[in-house]
């Protein structure tokens, strides 16, 4: 695990967020990682691919991050919140072991765990994704700049330092502007043509 002694300003950031799927349907969703310095400069991107409800993100974003140029450059991964394509939970203690970098998942909303249980009954192998969020850390609340409540879990990382990560990095809104531009590309690069 690369320890983090300051935060530069220009930390090197892979911010992670999904595109359009279809809910409740067997298919792949894209997932797309933007390496940024701090707030301010957009230097890379990568992509893969997850089953939507399927059980692979964590595996599908260290295999990502492996094969990425930046991998040695990056000082830590944000993501935006711990499910992607439905209900294809991160585990984000894993996923930091894996990656060997720090983890922070940002979410707008403190999660309603009744309401994520209960979904989840839905799916196969119920248990195992109930254990990636239950055993999670705790949720800490960060207010930016912007007098704007988020909320973020760590992995690898102080919470004090993880908000100054993501307080530095709110340059342009109240999310960090890795996550603020994945979700962008994200969503412009899969929003279904009605042609």
């Amino acid at each position: 695990m690369r320890k983090l002694r300051t935060v530069k300003p220009e930390i090197r950031i892979l911010g992670v967020d999904d595109g359009f799927f279809v809910p409740h349907q067997p298919g792949k969703c894209t997932i797309i990682g933007v390496v940024f310095r701090g707030g301010y400069w957009l230097e890379g991107i990568m992509r893969t691919q997850v089953e939507v409800d399927g059980l692979d993100a964590t595996d599908k974003i260290s295999e990502m991050i492996a094969r990425s140029q930046h991998r040695k450059q990056l000082r830590v991964v944000m993501l935006d919140g711990i499910t992607f394509a439905g209900f294809n939970v991160v585990d984000v203690s894993e996923l930091s072991e894996m990656v060997g970098l720090p983890v922070i998942a940002i979410t707008r909303e403190r999660p309603n765990l009744e309401d994520i249980r209960t979904a989840l009954e839905n799916l196969p192998f119920t248990e195992r994704r109930w254990k990636a969020i239950a055993d999670r850390e705790q949720l800490f609340e960060v207010t930016g700049h912007r007098k704007t409540r988020i909320f973020m879990q760590t992995a690898g990382l102080e919470p004090n330092t993880a908000r100054e990560i993501v307080i530095k990095t709110s340059t342009r809104s109240n999310i960090p502007e890795p996550l603020r531009v994945a979700h962008l590309i994200a969503s412009g690069l899969t929003v279904p043509l009605n042609e």
